[in-house]
Protein backbone atom coordinates (compact mmCIF):
# COMPACT_ATOMS: atom_id res chain seq x y z
CA UNK A 1 0.00 0.00 0.00
CA UNK A 2 1.65 3.33 -0.98
CA UNK A 3 1.51 6.47 1.21
CA UNK A 4 1.08 9.07 -1.50
CA UNK A 5 -1.72 8.38 -4.08
CA UNK A 6 -3.03 9.97 -6.91
CA UNK A 7 -5.30 12.68 -5.70
CA UNK A 8 -3.81 12.96 -2.36
CA UNK A 9 -3.22 16.68 -1.80
CA UNK A 10 0.57 16.96 -0.82
CA UNK A 11 3.38 19.96 -0.07
CA UNK A 12 6.65 20.10 -1.80
CA UNK A 13 9.02 19.59 1.36
CA UNK A 14 12.18 20.00 -0.39
CA UNK A 15 13.73 21.16 -4.04
CA UNK A 16 13.33 24.78 -6.28
CA UNK A 17 9.09 24.56 -5.45
CA UNK A 18 9.54 24.01 -1.81
CA UNK A 19 6.04 25.47 0.11
CA UNK A 20 4.08 24.31 -2.75
CA UNK A 21 0.89 22.47 -2.90
CA UNK A 22 -1.10 20.54 -5.30
CA UNK A 23 -3.00 17.27 -6.30
CA UNK A 24 -1.01 14.26 -7.44
CA UNK A 25 -1.88 14.22 -11.10
CA UNK A 26 -0.39 10.43 -11.00
CA UNK A 27 2.30 8.27 -10.00
CA UNK A 28 5.46 7.56 -12.20
CA UNK A 29 6.92 3.79 -10.96
CA UNK A 30 7.17 3.34 -7.90
CA UNK A 31 9.35 6.55 -6.49
CA UNK A 32 8.19 9.27 -8.64
CA UNK A 33 4.66 11.00 -8.84
CA UNK A 34 3.33 13.80 -11.02
CA UNK A 35 2.06 17.01 -9.09
CA UNK A 36 -0.28 19.63 -10.65
CA UNK A 37 1.31 22.78 -11.36
CA UNK A 38 4.46 22.14 -9.59
CA UNK A 39 8.10 21.17 -11.44
CA UNK A 40 6.56 22.97 -14.77
CA UNK A 41 9.58 22.92 -17.64
CA UNK A 42 9.31 24.54 -20.79
CA UNK A 43 9.59 21.99 -23.47
CA UNK A 44 10.14 22.48 -27.39
CA UNK A 45 7.89 20.14 -29.17
CA UNK A 46 8.22 19.39 -32.79
CA UNK A 47 4.98 19.84 -34.85
CA UNK A 48 3.42 16.03 -36.18
CA UNK A 49 0.28 16.64 -38.41
CA UNK A 50 -0.36 13.17 -38.06
CA UNK A 51 -1.31 13.42 -34.43
CA UNK A 52 -2.66 16.53 -34.66
CA UNK A 53 0.11 18.57 -32.59
CA UNK A 54 1.11 21.90 -33.21
CA UNK A 55 4.91 22.64 -32.40
CA UNK A 56 5.86 24.98 -30.52
CA UNK A 57 6.74 25.35 -26.19
CA UNK A 58 4.40 23.45 -24.15
CA UNK A 59 4.83 23.63 -20.51
CA UNK A 60 4.24 20.46 -18.37
CA UNK A 61 4.72 19.12 -15.46
CA UNK A 62 7.59 16.91 -14.15
CA UNK A 63 7.74 14.04 -11.99
CA UNK A 64 9.12 14.69 -8.19
CA UNK A 65 10.46 11.80 -5.87
CA UNK A 66 7.90 10.69 -3.11
CA UNK A 67 10.98 12.00 -0.50
CA UNK A 68 10.48 15.66 -1.69
CA UNK A 69 6.50 15.44 -1.06
CA UNK A 70 4.71 15.23 2.27
CA UNK A 71 0.90 14.69 2.34
CA UNK A 72 -1.09 18.07 3.58
CA UNK A 73 -2.81 17.89 6.54
CA UNK A 74 -5.96 20.08 6.36
CA UNK A 75 -6.59 20.29 9.84
CA UNK A 76 -2.88 21.42 11.24
CA UNK A 77 -2.25 23.10 7.66
CA UNK A 78 1.23 21.30 7.66
CA UNK A 79 2.66 18.75 6.29
CA UNK A 80 2.71 15.46 7.97
CA UNK A 81 3.70 11.63 7.87
CA UNK A 82 1.48 8.94 7.05
CA UNK A 83 1.36 5.65 8.88
CA UNK A 84 -1.02 2.55 8.90
CA UNK A 85 -3.62 1.20 11.28
CA UNK A 86 -6.23 -1.58 11.29
CA UNK A 87 -9.94 -0.62 12.30
CA UNK A 88 -11.89 -3.25 13.81
CA UNK A 89 -13.49 -4.48 10.75
CA UNK A 90 -10.19 -5.68 9.30
CA UNK A 91 -9.79 -2.74 6.99
CA UNK A 92 -6.06 -1.10 6.49
CA UNK A 93 -6.27 2.87 5.97
CA UNK A 94 -3.77 5.48 6.17
CA UNK A 95 -3.73 7.94 9.28
CA UNK A 96 -1.97 11.33 10.16
CA UNK A 97 1.08 11.02 12.83
CA UNK A 98 0.49 13.90 14.18
CA UNK A 99 -3.37 13.74 15.23
CA UNK A 100 -4.18 9.95 14.12
CA UNK A 101 -7.09 10.96 11.51
CA UNK A 102 -7.82 8.47 8.45
CA UNK A 103 -6.57 10.59 5.61
CA UNK A 104 -9.43 11.56 3.23
CA UNK A 105 -12.13 10.99 5.82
Amino acid sequence: MEKIRKGDEVIVIAGKDKGKRGAVARRVGAGHVVVEGVNRVKKHVKPNPVKGVAGGVVEKDMPLHVSNVSLYNPATKKADRVGFKLLENGKKVRVFRSNGEVVGA
